[in-house]
């Protein structure tokens, strides 16, 4: 039994697996994956995960607004936002906005940490 079923979205299908690869490890299910904010919103609304992780900076709709599209399909959803861009006012208004957490890349080993802090 996974810890928790995840949708990842990111436009670098590197990330993705790199991402994929370490939740796997760690006993979570990634469920979806989505190359953009778009697809995201799509997935989380098909396959309800239990938690989305959402690259900042994607095409066809950013990780933001996709955070907004979500929550509006179900307020409850866990959002974990993740950023190579570290602007304070990025961070500030994805948790305003509903995100869980907001992870800045390549420190994706503190992505675990926020996973097992959403579950518990």
């Amino acid at each position: 039994m996974p810890k928790a079923t995840v949708l990842i979205a990111d436009d670098s299908m590197f990330m993705r697996n790199l991402i994929k690869d370490l939740l796997s490890r760690h006993g979570y299910q990634v469920i979806a994956e989505a190359p953009d904010g778009y697809d995201a919103v799509a997935l989380y609304e098909e396959k309800r995960p239990d938690i989305a992780i959402l690259d900042l900076i994607m095409p066809k709709m950013n990780g933001l607004h996709a955070l907004k599209q979500i929550l509006l399909i179900d307020p409850n959803a866990k959002v974990i936002m993740c950023s190579s861009m570290g602007q304070k006012y990025l961070t500030i208004e994805a948790l305003q906005i509903g995100a869980k957490d907001f992870i800045v890349k390549p420190y994706i080993n503190e992505l675990v940490l926020s996973l097992n802090k959403l579950c518990s």
